[in-house]
Parts: C-alpha cells; sequence; structure tokens
C-alpha cells in the first residue's frame, strides 16, 4: 500500500466520521401496528392489515431470544412483516421484551407452554379459530417446533425459517462453540446472563465481515463530490439504511439464566430434540406429533444455521405435506436482502394462501367451543400459579 493510497483511504475515513457525528433521524419497526395483549414482559403486537379481506388464518411469527423482532420490520422496503401483509396475511409478532431481576428463574417452558402458548390462545379466540399458522424465526423457530409437537391441535400450518433442530453438526463455529461452553458457570455466575456478552460471541463468529469489512465497505460507498447533490442525498439513505443495522445488531437483550441453560445443554451439547428425548413440563416432546404442513425455509451461506441444522427437521415430522426451500443468501440476508423481498417472501407467501382457507373440519370454533374459553383462562390461572410455586422454590 503507497502513501497515495493511505491519504485516500483516510479521507474516506473522515468523511464517514463526521456523517456518523451527525448521523440523520431513522426509525425502525415502522409497520402500523396495535398492542392486544401482554404477560410479564412478553408482548404480543397485532399488524393492521392493509387489505379489505385477509385470508382467515393468522400468522403469529415468533422470534428469538437473542436480538430483537424488528428485523423483520427494518425498513419499509426491507420487511417480511409488511411483504406478508400486502400478501394478504393477518399477522402477529411476539416481542419478548427484555428479561431483568427475577426474569432469571424463567425456564424454557415458561417460554413454550406459558407465553407462546397464551399468546396462540389469545389469537385462536380473536379469530374464532381452532388453529393458526406458526412462523418461527431462528431460535423461535426450535420453539415453534417444540410447540407443535405439544400441542399440533392449534396450530393449521408451521412454517420454520432458518430454524436449528439437529445441533450435532460441525458445519458451523457456533455449534462447536457451544459443545465446549461451561454453561452452568455462566448461568450461576450471571443469573440473568448478558445480551452484550451473547453478542460479542456472535461477532467473533465472523469477526472480519461483522466487525471490518462492513465499515469499510460503507466508507466506499459514501464518497461524494462536495457539489453532488444527489450523491449526498443517496449518501443519507444508506446512512439510515446502516444505522438501521447497527441499532439492531447491538440491541441485545439479557436472557433468563435456567431458560439459557436448558436451551443450550439439551439442544446444543445433548441434541435432545432431534432425538425426541427433550422434556419440557415433564413430558418428552416428540416431533412424530407434528402433522400439519411444514415449510422449511434455509439460506445456503448462513453461518449461524447450517443447513444440517434444519434439513433432519423434515425426516423427523409426520407431516405427509412438507417442503423445503434453500435460498443462496445469508442469516441476516433472508430477511433483509434483496432476495427477501423479491424471492423468500413471495414464496412462503404462495406455499401459505392455498393452506390458510378453513376446510370445514374444526377450524371454525363452534358454539360449544367458545363455551370452553373460561375453562382455557381457569386452566392459565392454575399454570400461572404452578409456575409461581416452582420459582419460589427456585429462588430457595
Amino acid at each position: 500500500m503507497n502513501i497515495l493510497n493511505l491519504i485516500e483511504d483516510f479521507e474516506k475515513f473522515k468523511c464517514g466520521m463526521e456523517l456518523f457525528l451527525k448521523p440523520p433521524e431513522f426509525s425502525v419497526g415502522t409497520t402500523p401496528s396495535e398492542l392486544i395483549f401482554s404477560e410479564d414482559k412478553m408482548k404480543l403486537i397485532h399488524y393492521i392489515p392493509i387489505v379489505e379481506k385477509p385470508h382467515l388464518v393468522p400468522i403469529l411469527i415468533v422470534y428469538a431470544l437473542v436480538n430483537r423482532y424488528y428485523i423483520l420490520d427494518l425498513q419499509p422496503d426491507k420487511s417480511v412483516i409488511k411483504k406478508l401483509l400486502e400478501e394478504g396475511f393477518d399477522v402477529y409478532v411476539i416481542d419478548w421484551g427484555y428479561p431483568s431481576g427475577a426474569d432469571r428463574y424463567l425456564t424454557l417452558d415458561d417460554y413454550v407452554n406459558g407465553y407462546i402458548n397464551n399468546a396462540v390462545d389469545k389469537i385462536r379466540e380473536r379469530s374464532g379459530l381452532d388453529k393458526i399458522t406458526l412462523l418461527g424465526v431462528c431460535q423461535g423457530g426450535t420453539f415453534s417446533v417444540m410447540y407443535a409437537a405439544m400441542h399440533p391441535e392449534k396450530v393449521k400450518n408451521l412454517v420454520t425459517l432458518v430454524t436449528p433442530v439437529n445441533f450435532d453438526t460441525d458445519k458451523g463455529l457456533l455449534h462447536l462453540w457451544a459443545k465446549s461452553l461451561d454453561v452452568d458457570k455462566i448461568v450461576d455466575y450471571y443469573g440473568i446472563v448478558p445480551g452484550d456478552f451473547l453478542n460479542s460471541g456472535f461477532l467473533l463468529l465472523d469477526p472480519f465481515r461483522l466487525m471490518i469489512d462492513k465499515y469499510v465497505g460503507m466508507f466506499d460507498r459514501i464518497e461524494c463530490n462536495p457539489d453532488d447533490t444527489t450523491c449526498a442525498i443517496r449518501n443519507e439513505d444508506y446512512i439510515k439504511n446502516f444505522l438501521r443495522m447497527e441499532k439492531w445488531i447491538f440491541d441485545s437483550p439479557d436472557q433468563a439464566g435456567e431458560t439459557f441453560r436448558q436451551f443450550m445443554k439439551d439442544c446444543y451439547q445433548k441434541n435432545l430434540l432431534i432425538k425426541n428425548e427433550m422434556i419440557l413440563d415433564g413430558k418428552k416432546i416428540n416431533l412424530k406429533n407434528i402433522t400439519m404442513p411444514l415449510l422449511n425455509v434455509m439460506a445456503e451461506t448462513d453461518h449461524l444455521v447450517p443447513n444440517a441444522a434444519s434439513i433432519p427437521l423434515n425426516d423427523a415430522v409426520s407431516s405427509a405435506d412438507k417442503q423445503m426451500l434453500v435460498f443462496p443468501t445469508g442469516h441476516i440476508g433472508i430477511f433483509v436482502g434483496s432476495k427477501s423481498q423479491k424471492e423468500v417472501c413471495p414464496k412462503i407467501a404462495a406455499w401459505l394462501k392455498p393452506r390458510s382457507l378453513l376446510d370445514g373440519k374444526g377450524d371454525e370454533k363452534t358454539e360449544s367451543g367458545n363455551e370452553e374459553l373460561p375453562e382455557l383462562a381457569k386452566e392459565k390461572t392454575v399454570e400461572q400459579n404452578r409456575k409461581k410455586r416452582k420459582s419460589k422454590v427456585n429462588k430457595k
């Protein structure tokens, strides 16, 4: 590298830092929505339909505990949620919030059979249907698989997006790293596992691309002549897009220690889920109980969830109607890359549309079904009391 290149690179860096010191205003998650239910830190969000008659079967999106769900609604032209709304679907999403304090005692059972189940029941009540579509993303997809196996009577369709179920693979650094992690020491020390601690681990899985290359690329793209107003406007849009992604990457909620402990040990270290040996609420999760239509969507160059971690799901379930889709993109690109809007979302929508019709065989709640809703509320109260007792025992 000669002195001229160094001077040129320094000028690019200086220009980039000036823009960062005066960042433009930007926002994320702008698709209109309403809060319809909350429980502890969990919130159930409903997006306002934008077609006159949405498809009858609603979609509940379950995202991971790591980072935040708004990666699916990062900006209007890069929004999985908005695209699904445009395709005519009625869309809900779970916002897990930011665990703290006593949340350290929340278990995986609390998330799957507690929060997700209560969110599903709320949507079933609002829609008047017995079954809804679950769209699980990454770890949220793993949770959705668990839920569908334990409550198949409430799930009409299951869509898994970059979802790990087979954790015994050496195709990804995360799987290798997790196998040797001293989970008990981490949880016993922190209680609530810091999100920044976990995020730093994810960044180190691909340090050059995630921490260096992206900034170099950004500085290269914002070079303009002083009088080029068109370039300046384009730069402002580019910086906004860049900052939206940066906000999401570093918006890392802490995690409930006991949930983290079980997920890491039972899934990553023992691989119990795919073996039908994982236990929640005293019951084994049997993936053969999954009989509803399944769409398993993967990213070909996924550095976090290699295809080898997702493909075995299709053989593990009993569904007669099942399909796999693999797109030439990465773990994040499948949400916000160019192919997300042009290929990924349209193909998911095309698969779901014919499977979002009522078949007249119990999908609509009958009069007697509505009469049973108070009993559901009663069961929920019993379950909550059981969890409170369990939490007190754990604290002791």
